[in-house]
């Protein structure tokens, strides 16, 4: 009898222990999932959306007019302006943006206006600010473009180097953007045709916006393309140009009798588009002259030169007091 109960006790406990067994077995089945959950990678960041939409300028011309400001995390750079012209079935492009991912988007933009995905077969960087040209990789990879522009942007840059640009812009609007070399410079006059459309590329002699500036002109449409050498509703940059340059450049613009100009920075493309940068730079040298003549110095210019003229522009109180300085060490020179 006792072997029977001790029998039973052993076959009782030898179940509970299986049941408490298979219970935690179930349980921890139950949990993984929720784990599996948790470590799940999360997923890619969307690319950046700058909205473009192109503002037609004449027949042939759209530009991407960028905002009055510095580049941002939020504007993502967009804060210059590019433009489009079409000749026959290709386009010619005059800058390129901040960054592969706004090239991209400009171009799927204007393929949806014009109703057509057409190549483009040669585009032109006004200057080396890499604002206008970090954008050019998506032209030479998509369509093998020839790339025109300054010899700066081969010599100060290079393949890997961290521009503004990529330490501005979130990581969802630089990503895939490269630095490459352009294949054209010139150092006169360069004239091209597409399709029957006549282009003239003008290299400006002497320091201007930067040590080495283009501008490009239309001559039967009488459309010009400025670059910043051209601004408007905001303030330019000094800190690698030259005020005397500025004025020479602004004379040879004037000289081309354009009917419509698209500066590099503005909304302004009529007849009045160059008369604020025009103003800015003449009431610069001016006036420095004179303070010079009454033997301002370095330490007193900015309290002598101002420039209220141009206090509610953009920028003005983040470029002008630099500009004045930078003005001041040139035309002390001279």
């Amino acid at each position: 009898m006792q072997k029977k109960i001790l029998s039973s006790l052993l076959v009782s406990t030898a179940l509970l222990m299986t049941a408490c067994s298979d219970s935690k077995t179930t349980t921890e089945t139950k949990t993984a999932p929720a784990a599996a959950t948790e470590v799940a990678a999360p997923a890619a960041t969307a690319e950046f959306d700058y909205k473009l939409t192109p503002k037609k300028i004449n027949d042939n011309v759209w530009c991407f007019l960028g905002a009055l400001d510095k580049p941002t995390k939020e504007n993502a750079g967009n804060m210059a302006n590019n433009c489009y012209v079409k000749t026959g079935d290709a386009f010619v492009v005059f800058d390129t943006g901040p960054s592969y991912v706004f090239a991209k988007q400009a171009y799927a933009a204007m393929s949806k206006e014009v109703g057509a995905d057409l190549p483009v077969k040669i585009v032109v960087n006004s200057h080396e600010h890499d604002d206008h040209w970090l954008g050019n990789d998506f032209y030479k990879q998509k369509f093998g473009a020839e790339l025109i522009g300054p010899s700066l942007i081969n010599t100060k840059y290079k393949a890997g180097d961290k521009t503004r640009m990529f330490k501005v812009l979130p990581e969802n609007a630089i990503e895939g953007t490269k630095i490459i070399p352009v294949d054209k410079s010139i150092k006169e006059e360069y004239d091209f045709t597409v399709a029957g459309v006549d282009f003239q590329v003008i290299p400006i002699p002497v320091k201007a916006h930067t040590g080495e500036d283009y501008f490009l002109f239309m001559p039967k449409s009488k459309v010009l393309f400025a670059g910043d050498l051209v601004m408007n509703g905001r303030i330019t940059s000094g800190r690698d140009g030259a005020v005397m340059g500025q004025i020479m450049a602004l004379d040879m613009i004037k000289a081309k009798n354009w009917d419509i100009l698209i500066p590099g920075h503005g909304f302004i493309t009529d007849k009045t588009a160059t008369d604020e940068a025009r103003l800015y730079f003449t009431l610069t040298r001016d006036r420095i002259m004179e303070a010079i003549e009454n033997d301002v110095d370095a330490t007193e210019i900015n309290e002598v030169v101002t420039l209220p003229e141009f206090k509610d522009k953009k920028m003005y109180d983040i470029l002008n007091s630099n500009n004045v300085s930078y003005a001041f060490d040139e035309i002390d020179m001279l």
